[in-house]
This record gives structure tokens, sequence and C-alpha cells, in this order.
């Protein structure tokens, strides 16, 4: 097990989004400001990781024609169990990413990281296997959320953090952001569907440049 090579796959070489092109539809639908992306992250990082640990354990009495929904039937487990944890402890949480948590139960990163890795792997690697990519999938709906936040409402830190009289005031999805760009500057495209596939494709670009650039210089310091 090489946890620094499964890190450097889960968020860089091999990241969910950028580089499998996974999870497309949650990704692009609730990136709208920061509350939201982090909840989705986390909820899919600790189902991913948890779903791994179990497919592992399990893999060699599963049989292999009904792998599938086995792995539907363990990851569905999970997501209801997050969900009901959401809907009890952060409703406001449950209630803005809507339908988008019951269907982390087809999320494609999810059931792909079962059928390419935790199947044919030990738990610890699982594991490890789960927490990487759940993190890769997390930083980059940080990123889009921060940006599109920004230029779409004119705000950071929506749902989290606000100003009121002069203190900031900390609010678990009620909380309506810190206003940077004063009122009717922000580009409300961004904070709607277009603006989320602006977004998706400029990460999405920016990635591939940067390991078209990172292998291109490997390749020069070999061939020296």
């Amino acid at each position: 097990m090489n946890i620094k090579q499964q890190f450097k796959e889960g968020l860089i070489t091999q990241n969910p989004v950028t580089v499998q092109l996974l999870g497309m539809c949650s990704t692009m639908a609730i990136t709208t400001m920061l509350f939201n992306g982090l909840g989705m992250g986390v909820s899919v990082l600790i189902i991913l990781t948890l779903s791994n640990i179990f497919i592992s354990a399990l893999r060699k009495i599963i049989p292999n024609k009904i792998r599938i929904a086995c792995y539907i039937v363990v990851i569905a487990t999970f997501v209801t169990m997050v969900d009901l944890l959401l809907q009890a402890f952060v409703p406001a949480l449950a209630d803005s990413l809507g339908v988008f948590i019951p269907l982390i139960v087809v999320n494609c990163i999810i059931l792909g990281r079962a059928e390419a890795f935790a199947s044919k792997n030990d738990i610890a690697a699982s594991a490890v296997d789960g927490i990487a990519q759940g993190v890769g999938y997390t930083i980059i709906l940080v990123v889009m959320c921060v940006v599109r936040e920004f230029l779409g409402s004119g705000t950071v830190m929506g749902g989290l953090l606000e100003l009121q009289d002069g203190a900031l005031r900390f609010g678990l999805g009620t909380a309506a952001g810190i206003r940077v760009l004063p009122e009717g500057i922000p580009a409300l495209g961004m904070a709607l569907p277009v603006g989320g596939f602006l977004m998706l494709a400029a990460v999405i670009a920016f990635m591939q440049w940067a390991l078209a650039k990172g292998e291109k210089k490997k390749n020069k310091e070999v061939a020296k």
C-alpha cells in the first residue's frame, strides 16, 4: 500500500471529477455556495470510505455474477444513514442538497471505486483510496463553490458566516455569506446552471493543462 501514491492519484492524476469525469450532475448542480460544496463533499467522502471498507471486507464472499447489485445495497445503506443523519442534525443542508443526497447511491465515483479498487484490494488500502478520492472530490467542489459564489452572488462563505452589526455570525445553512462585491455587480449567470457548466469546463481544462505540462517536463528530464 503506497499512501502517498494513492493521495496523489485521488487529488491530481486520477481526480474523480477533473480526470475520471465522474459525478458530473451533483458537481454542477450544488456548487453555488461553500456550505453546499462542503456538505456534499464530506457526505461523499464518508460514504465512499465506508463503502470501500465493507466491500473490500466482503470481496471474497460476494458472488461475481451479482457483485454490482451487492455493491449498490452496501452503498445505499450508507447513503440512507448519512441522509437520515443530515435530516436530524443539519436539516438546512439536507434541504439545500435535496435529491442529490439520495442520488449518491448511483454516483459513479462510489460505484466505480468499489468495482475498480475495493473489490480487488485489502481493507486498509481501500479505506485510504476512499479518503483520497473523497478529498479530491471535495476540493474540486470547494473550488467551484468559492468561485461561483463570488462571481455569481458577490459573497464568500455562504451558508457558514455572515456579517451582522459589524460582527461575524456563524450560521449552519442560515448565514448569507460575507458580501465582497456590491449588489448588482455579480454575474448572476454564474449562480445558474450555465455557470456550473462553464466553471466545470474551466477546472477540467486547467487540470488537463497542468497534467500535460507535468508530463512534458517529466519526459524532458528522462530524455536528459
